[in-house]
């Protein structure tokens, strides 16, 4: 449903159209919305243990357990749901391997961690069973990757400029109807990824359209901003991830 017609609607009626075709963007936007940032580990509950899980050694930091496991610091904050990544303690029990991961791949507690001055150098690739080819959705100025409550990036612009899909996909939701986002368009690449443009001026795609890479999608504005830019971000499995994993270098 393009942004046109949705204005056209009665406020009941967009509730009712959306909840019955959309109900599972509408879960993703409910997400999107939550003001409060997850909580960290609950020092009072029971601490998981076992294949997957990693026990903090003094000497620690969240990007030596990273290198470590072989994952990025986005993967260990979004499964343990850390509030500060730079707040971890000695024997804190951390997940560091996804839910159903073997066994086998996972490192002793005992390794010695790297020194924490290396580079960490998080793999590039978006999923390795479905792998998404991207590109930038807009050209210019872009702000730092997530991190210190930032879920995406900021790209600054011209008003009116092209933004583009960064990846093929099905457009999931186009319209105005999230406080904080303005005018949003939402495209769905795989069973795990989605990407979120946030503050255009114009929407030029419509729910349920499949769109290729680097096709254009809407015009950059700042609907719901103080700034003329597009707000970008990649989520795998409802959760936001850093887009510099994903985007080339440029």
């Amino acid at each position: 449903m393009s942004l046109l017609v949705q204005n056209t609607e009665a406020p009941s009626s967009k509730k009712q159209n959306g909840i019955k075709r959309f109900g599972p963007a509408l879960i993703l936007l409910a997400a999107l919305t939550a003001c409060s940032t997850p909580s960290g580990p609950d020092s009072n509950a029971a601490q998981p243990s076992g294949p997957g899980y990693y026990t903090v050694q003094k000497g620690d930091t969240l990007s030596s357990i990273a290198r470590k496991f072989r994952r990025s610091n986005s993967d260990i904050i979004a499964w343990n749901k850390l509030t500060d990544p730079n707040d971890i303690k000695v024997d804190q029990v951390l997940r560091v391997l996804p839910q159903g991961a073997r066994a086998a791949s996972a490192v002793s507690s005992k390794t010695t961690p790297r020194s924490v001055d290396s580079t960490d150098t998080p793999t590039a690739t978006s999923d390795e069973k479905d792998p998404v080819d991207w590109t930038w959705p807009a050209s210019g100025q872009s702000s730092d990757g997530v991190g210190q409550g930032k879920k995406g990036i900021d790209i600054f612009g011209q008003l009116g400029q092209p933004v583009l899909a960064a990846a093929a996909g099905k457009v999931m939701y186009s319209g105005s109807g999230i406080r904080g986002y303005g005018n949003l368009v939402i495209i769905k690449h795989n069973s795990n990824l989605l990407s979120v443009y946030a503050h255009n001026k114009t929407i030029v795609v419509k729910e349920g359209q499949m769109v290729s890479k680097g096709q254009q999608i809407a015009e950059m504005g700042k609907s719901d901003s103080n700034a003329v830019k597009l707000y970008f971000e990649i989520r795998r499995q409802g959760k936001p991830v850093d887009p510099s994993r994903f985007l080339p270098s440029r």
